[in-house]
């Protein structure tokens, strides 16, 4: 495992929680465009298509999506979308109106080894609960995993990975580069 994977990021977030797990990934920033899918392999496929034509070697590109019940499954990848159109408060708001709260939030990692792709996957179940907290970024002040009283903004850099689907994802992969997984 001492050979560089590239992680195709811009957000330091998402940098440090997978270095801690995989400590020989850099970071390069590429504004890669975006599939609008519901599958998140798609999604992340063709984003690695578009990297490996800008960069050789290892590559990592993840897409974290959330899954609203009461909407079966809506937005999954779109999310970032859905937030931009309505915010967290929104999405809080229509899954009060709908009275389902269970979310599930998951990570899909897709790794180019130089001749193929591999997808590792992490998530994680909870609910929708008001606007709280102010570390993270994106959904994480309304997403609280089950089984805990904060959410994801309120736990901070320092206890959120503990928990991550992130976390979870970046794991597997580190499993199969290790040899312990697959």
């Amino acid at each position: 495992m001492n050979n560089t994977i590239y992680f195709v990021t811009g957000n330091d977030h998402k940098f440090r929680e997978a270095q801690a797990l995989v400590p020989n990934l850099e970071r390069i920033e590429i504004d890669l465009p975006e599939e609008q899918s519901l599958d998140p392999q798609l999604v992340i496929a063709k984003k690695l298509e578009v990297a490996r034509g800008l960069r050789e070697g290892p590559l990592i590109v993840e897409d974290t999506s959330l899954y609203l019940n009461g909407l079966n499954g809506f937005p999954g990848p779109l999310i970032k979308w859905m937030l931009h159109a309505v915010g967290n408060q929104g999405i809080y708001d229509l899954c009060q109106k709908l009275g389902q709260r269970q979310a599930v939030a998951r990570t899909v990692i897709g790794y180019y080894d130089g001749t193929e792709v591999h997808f590792f996957e992490g998530e994680i179940e909870g609910q929708i609960v008001a606007p709280n907290g102010n570390e993270g970024f994106g959904w994480d002040e309304i997403f609280q995993p089950d089984g805990l009283n904060e959410s994801f903004a309120e736990m901070g850099d320092n206890f959120k990975p503990e928990f991550s689907m992130r976390t979870r994802a970046f794991r597997a992969l580190k499993d199969y580069l290790t040899g312990d997984g697959k």
